[in-house]
């Protein structure tokens, strides 16, 4: 347990924000199997800013059952806290907290400023804190990595300033910018990060299986640890950590169980999306909820490519299921 600004959280997993996935309707399957804190999908501070209509969806959803974070990303004080300022008058009675990506690698988001190029100008990283915490009296967290490659690995002189800067969580992604998303976290950089630290500590990086985030954990004395891509169409991996972490045995999914969370999961972005624009957010998602399982390729095929409705994939499920191969 620890506290995130008056919230206690009482887990020790998160949902990562994730561009394309981590939308309402897939935060809110997520939490039910155990994730503590979710985080909207990337936000720019200037399409707020200019005031537009799909930005503006991205900050826009109903009350959920765990603390939520809309997380920003630009690369000027005063346009973040600007963002800050249109978020709550769009929607500040239903979001949480507020984050800011000092993490993200890609190149679209670093050639503005934002994202992991904040990383060269630790001080600019306190100075958005500072800014985001002027114009609101919620939680304003930050995620960063390590540095930008292994020769500028400066991740506690930008925590030091986040610290000052009076931040409320960090979240560390175990890797350089360099890195991206490719080769091993590097935990061993961040043994014991946590006990040098005054704020929680998250951490993310190759979370694949409930035992990589023990390790995670063990390695760092983070408080918490991020579920990111290893959780998509496997949502019992946030389960299993949290059982894995309470000592008990994990739980293995029977194809059935994973073709009703498939088809829950489904139902409520169709619910929450409509189901022209719902269906084909869900074909990148549902093929995930078959890896592992035997001839399951034809079957994550023709979910990619063939389901235009729910009905369509219902009707997709039985007859892969029907299949005497996989009986």
């Amino acid at each position: 347990m620890f506290k995130l600004g008056d919230y206690e959280i009482n887990g020790r997993v998160i949902l990562a924000p994730m561009a394309g996935y981590t939308f309402h309707s897939y935060r809110k399957f997520m939490s039910k199997f155990g994730a503590s804190i979710c985080y909207s999908e990337m936000v720019s501070d200037m399409g707020l800013i200019y005031d537009n209509d799909n930005t503006n969806e991205y900050v826009i959803f109903p009350k959920e059952e765990v603390p939520v974070g809309v997380q920003l990303f630009g690369s000027e004080p005063e346009n973040l806290a600007k963002a800050v300022g249109i978020c709550e008058g769009l929607n500040g009675k239903n979001i949480d907290f507020y984050d800011v990506n000092m993490a993200c690698p890609v190149t679209k988001v670093t050639k503005t400023g934002a994202g992991s190029s904040l990383l060269k100008e630790p001080k600019r990283c306190g100075d958005i804190i500072r800014a985001m915490k002027a114009v609101t009296s919620k939680p304003v967290t930050a995620k960063i990595r390590l540095g930008l490659d292994k020769n500028t690995t400066n991740f506690l002189e930008v925590i030091k300033e986040l610290e000052e800067a009076g931040v409320d969580m960090i979240a560390i992604h175990a890797r350089t910018a360099k890195e991206m998303y490719m080769g091993e976290p590097h935990f061993d950089l961040l043994k014991d990060l946590r006990s040098k630290m005054n704020v929680p500590l998250v951490i993310s990086g190759n979370i694949f299986t409930a035992q990589d985030a023990v390790n995670a954990l063990s390695i760092t004395g983070a408080d918490a640890v991020m579920v990111a891509r290893g959780g998509v169409g496997n949502p019992m991996l946030i389960t299993n950590i949290n059982r894995l972490l309470n000592g008990e045995k994990e739980i293995n999914p029977s194809l059935e169980e994973q073709m009703e969370y498939c088809k829950e999961l489904a139902r409520e972005i169709v619910e929450e999306k409509g189901e022209f624009i719902g269906i084909r957010l869900f074909r990148s998602i549902g093929p995930r909820f078959f890896n592992g399982f035997p001839y399951s390729k034809a079957l994550k095929s023709r979910i990619v490519s063939q389901i235009v409705t729910y009905d369509d994939l219902e009707r997709i499920l039985r007859e892969y299921k029907a299949d005497e191969k996989i009986l």
